[in-house]
């Protein structure tokens, strides 16, 4: 009988820590590995070089190729994802950029780049810096967009930061045979399994909710061991490796993965539907307040999750414009418990300004209202939160 996934997040990638005798994860912080024959390091060093895993190379014989601890994380975010493999990095964006250049192949170097999606992802892709032909389009335009020399279609749901979704089984279907990958961030492992939807490779910010504390920077794919191949010679010729320290914590967080970002979901749920009654916000964004038909038992998000964004309204009730502006930056200034920072997905509130920070990287504030807020709900009472998003919009009527 297949286990839980609340189970399955607490004992993956530890399946062998008995016969090991130890019941804590071990750390191994070797940047290198001895070798009894050099005949051996060196048929090590070629398979490893093209893709494969130590079980399969015969040894390690340096971290920059193989890490025993990040590998013991990738096997138990890769269980969690529902992925039949998993390579971590350094950083979510060296992630998308390995993706990204794993998926060219002769004769193909066209990617189509479905917008909005996050500002850097954008930025990397506009900026020509991987030498990519990029078409530019919005979901419904996947199938106009397609080439034959597609190399990859590249989309993000929930969207940063406005939480729109994309129903990424009608992507795929309008890809036709072009993978498509997707930046799963806001769904996290929890809520959204994109793989199931027919997805070639699932992205996310590990620093985010899979880390859940802010102490450390990561990204991981989820895909096929083909694309893992692929996706671990990338790593290693461009060096973007994560540190095993990193991907102890990682590992370490999967356990209460499911409890944060079910607490934290429906800690935003409560304050989206009271948001959306307050005099002084304008749209208030989150999958709960939208039927989209995309969030639900078996559907393609078991719940709206923990991000939401909301307009703070300006003098004269304007959403976007320097009046906006000021009342969203002073609405962060005021925050008491809550935490002025860009990032999200760590036990406590998160609320950053996305046209000023996050999404200016994709070039001018990204299409943004500029009195939109964002916001990673944590793990603080709702109560409390309320009383505190309450006070920092000034006193204005519920």
């Amino acid at each position: 009988m297949p286990l839980d996934p609340d189970s399955v997040a607490v004992h993956a990638g530890r399946s062998d820590l008995r016969a090991l005798g130890v019941h804590a994860l071990p750390i191994d912080l070797s940047t290198t590995y001895p070798f009894e024959r050099l005949d051996d390091a060196v048929a090590s060093l070629d398979a490893l070089m093209g893709g494969a895993g130590p079980a399969e190379a015969g040894g390690a014989v340096y971290s920059r190729l193989w890490s025993p601890t990040v590998a013991r994380f990738e096997a138990g975010y890769a269980e969690v994802e529902g992925a039949e493999a998993a390579v971590a990095f350094a950083s979510g964006m060296a992630a998308i950029t390995a993706t990204l250049l794993a998926a060219r192949e002769e004769g193909k170097n066209h990617v189509v780049g479905v917008r909005p999606t996050y500002g850097t992802t954008d930025r990397l892709l506009s900026s020509g810096l991987l030498g990519l032909d990029v078409t530019w389009t919005d979901a419904g335009g996947v199938a106009g967009a397609v080439r034959d020399d597609t190399a990859l279609v590249c989309v993000e749901t929930p969207v940063n930061p406005t939480l729109d979704l994309v129903d990424v089984a009608a992507v795929v279907e309008a890809a036709g045979a072009a993978p498509v990958c997707v930046d799963s961030t806001f769904g996290t492992p929890v809520l959204q399994h994109p793989l199931a939807q027919g997805a070639a490779l699932v992205w996310h910010s590990a620093t985010k909710f899979i880390g859940g504390h802010g102490d450390v920077l990561a990204g991981v794919v989820g895909c096929s061991e083909a694309w893992a191949a692929r996706l671990r010679t990338v790593r290693i010729l461009t060096g973007a490796v994560l540190h095993p320290d990193g991907a102890y914590l990682l590992h370490r967080g999967l356990p209460t993965l499911p409890l944060r970002v079910e607490r934290a979901q429906a800690t935003a749920t409560a304050l989206a539907a009271r948001l959306a009654r307050h005099a002084a916000v304008g749209r208030v964004y989150h999958p709960s307040l939208v039927d989209s038909g995309l969030v639900g038992a078996g559907r393609q998000m078991s719940g709206p999750g923990p991000m939401l964004s909301f307009e703070v309204l300006g003098p004269d009730g304007e959403a976007d414009g320097p009046g906006a502006f000021a009342a969203a930056a002073a609405f962060l200034g005021r925050l008491r418990l809550a935490t002025p920072a860009v990032s999200l997905g760590s036990t406590d509130t998160l609320a950053q300004h996305p046209a000023g920070l996050t999404q200016r990287a994709a070039g001018g504030a990204g299409g943004v209202a500029s009195g939109l807020v964002r916001v990673s709900v944590g793990l603080e009472a709702e109560a409390d939160l309320w009383d505190d998003v309450r006070q920092a919009l000034g006193g204005a009527a519920e």
